[in-house]
């Protein structure tokens, strides 16, 4: 209880980590059960672990604390960057690229070491576990420049659902931007992210990938962002983004409500 008996916010474990920027909340699943975490001196691996107001939460000897204002940010990363905050072999990584002096931020979700294009950042959990999550399928558009010319059954194939080494992706959208006998521009758009899935959907086709940039992310847009720079993002992108926010947890709560009804 408080100091005037009222009753302290309770929040699990995995929430308050994510709420801090330090990861997705799956991730922080992660962590936690790899032993990463400590609550207040003690290291945790439960799941079902909460935390209220005046715990002291670490998360590799580093002390954790909820920003009290949320920060959303756009980059374009340039190819040969690790899309992580730290990188033990001594690759430049996403955080030289954006300052700490507005609030620490982490990557929502990756791009591969030799893909280039729209990276999100920010501290806000909620926000970043809407974005990835496989459930809510948002969209993400990418440039391929691709060897030779796909034909009519290769689209298909997207279209259709490519059959890949961890199971069939979900229905692609194509649009051919430039077509020729050596080279080809296509844009891709996908539900998922899994690992190197555009470069390996093509690969399905023989036509494999000779670069790739990320154009669009949900409703935020790459645009004329130059390579290695970055931008908060306009108050027109966060109402999007909050409003899909809004639509991805409302959608869950009627989820809930169904299968309580059906039990």
């Amino acid at each position: 209880m408080g100091p005037r008996g009222e009753e302290k916010p309770v929040v699990r474990l995995q929430k308050y980590l994510a709420h801090a920027g330090v990861s997705s909340r799956r991730k922080a699943e992660e962590f936690i059960t790899a032993g990463h975490v400590r609550v207040n001196g003690k290291t945790v691996r439960e799941l079902g672990t909460s935390v209220e107001a005046g715990d002291r939460v670490e998360f590799a000897g580093n002390v954790v604390v909820v920003p009290d204002e949320k920060r959303y940010v756009v980059l374009n990363k340039p190819e040969k960057v690790m899309t992580t905050m730290r990188d033990p072999g001594g690759r430049k990584t996403v955080a030289s690229l954006v300052p700490r002096d507005g609030g620490r931020v982490v990557p929502v979700g990756r791009l591969d070491y030799d893909t280039s294009g729209l990276l999100f950042l920010t501290n806000d959990g909620d926000m970043a576990h809407v974005l990835t999550h496989p459930k809510f399928g948002v969209e993400k558009t990418y440039r391929a420049v691709v060897q030779g010319r796909l034909q009519g059954e290769d689209m298909k194939k997207f279209i259709a659902g490519v059959r890949l080494d961890d199971g069939r992706s979900r229905p692609a959208k194509l649009r051919v931007v430039r077509a020729g006998p050596a080279v080809s521009e296509i844009d891709v758009t996908i539900h998922e992210g899994r690992n190197r899935q555009v470069r390996r959907m093509f690969e399905t086709t023989d036509h494999p990938v000779l670069s790739l940039v990320r154009l669009r992310f949900g409703p935020l847009n790459l645009g004329d962002l130059s390579p290695g720079t970055w931008r908060d993002v306009t108050d027109r992108e966060l109402s999007a983004l909050r409003a899909l926010q809004s639509d991805a947890e409302r959608s869950t709560r009627d989820g809930a409500d169904d299968e309580g009804d059906a039990s």
